[in-house]
């Protein structure tokens, strides 16, 4: 199902790449085609540290080979046969560049893989390169309870937004590719679990909209992250109201300015999210 040793043509003459989380709504450049559809032999789990600070790493998906994880005590105890995703098709004059670009991107507990991949529109299977965080790599953290998981993923937050938004988008993200059946009962799980929480005023913060400044409102406070998309620097994301104590707030404060400090010598979003797990 995998095979690292594999060249880098993915069929054929062609280049493609699976993209199962952030990928499907975030896509690597220079494609030409983009073609939603599945894999199988595998489950998708929100079971890798690769997103947030040091002291409060993030979660994001990764794949664990089905028999693999029929082995393990999941608190989901079950799973599509299908993982949806899309596939990519890579221009063949920017291949390597690409390539780099995700070795950067993915790097921190990924590793790559080849697995076919098959269209919804029934079209044959595509041979497809696919960055997976195996269970031996050090940032895996393998099955967890899913009230306790959707607490950290609402308390977790790095330079490029809130790590909730990320379990958000790939819900929705999921939904709209074949609507009805690409859905993952794993991450729509987690999803109403955070919405809850995010109601109920429960892990410290509660989401709410977007401020056009760094001005105090009501108590919401911007965030002091830059957020770096295609390169340009732009002010921080999604505000927080901060339930929190005074001497937290300032504890706060001083951490992130220290971040902000490391986090400005990355160039993308993808390298800051990698440097500030790996610092």
């Amino acid at each position: 199902m995998s095979d690292n040793n594999s060249p880098d043509q993915t069929d054929g003459d062609e280049f493609w790449i699976f993209g199962y989380g952030s990928l499907i709504w975030k896509p690597p450049p220079h494609f030409d085609r983009r073609i939603p559809g599945w894999v199988t032999g595998y489950v998708r789990r929100f079971w890798q540290d690769h997103r947030g600070t040091p002291t409060s790493p993030g979660r994001v998906v990764t794949l664990i080979t089905r028999a693999y994880w029929s082995s393990l005590t999941d608190h989901h105890a079950t799973a599509p046969q299908r993982v949806w995703g899309v596939a990519y098709r890579i221009r063949p004059e920017r291949v390597a560049e690409v390539k780099e670009y995700l070795d950067i991107r993915e790097i921190n507990g990924y590793t790559i893989h080849y697995t076919p991949f098959y269209p919804s529109s029934s079209a044959a299977p595509i041979r497809t390169l696919v960055y997976i965080g195996t269970p031996d790599n050090d940032q895996f953290v393998g099955p967890q309870d899913p009230q306790a998981l959707a607490e950290h993923i609402l308390r977790s937050r790095g330079p490029s937004g809130p790590n909730r938004d990320y379990l958000l988008e790939l819900e929705r993200a999921l939904d709209e590719l074949s609507p009805g059946e690409s859905g993952d009962e794993h991450v729509t799980d987690l999803s109403n679990r955070l919405r809850a929480l995010m109601e109920s005023g429960g892990g410290n913060v509660v989401a709410v909209g977007a401020a056009a400044d760094d001005t105090p409102i009501d108590g919401i406070l911007r965030s002091p992250f830059p957020v770096v998309v295609d390169g340009v620097v732009g002010p921080g994301g999604t505000e927080e109201r901060l339930a929190v104590s005074e001497k937290q707030q300032q504890q706060q404060q001083q951490q992130q300015q220290q971040q902000k400090h490391h986090f400005n010598r990355a160039t993308s979003v993808d390298e800051q999210e990698e440097t500030e797990k790996t610092s």
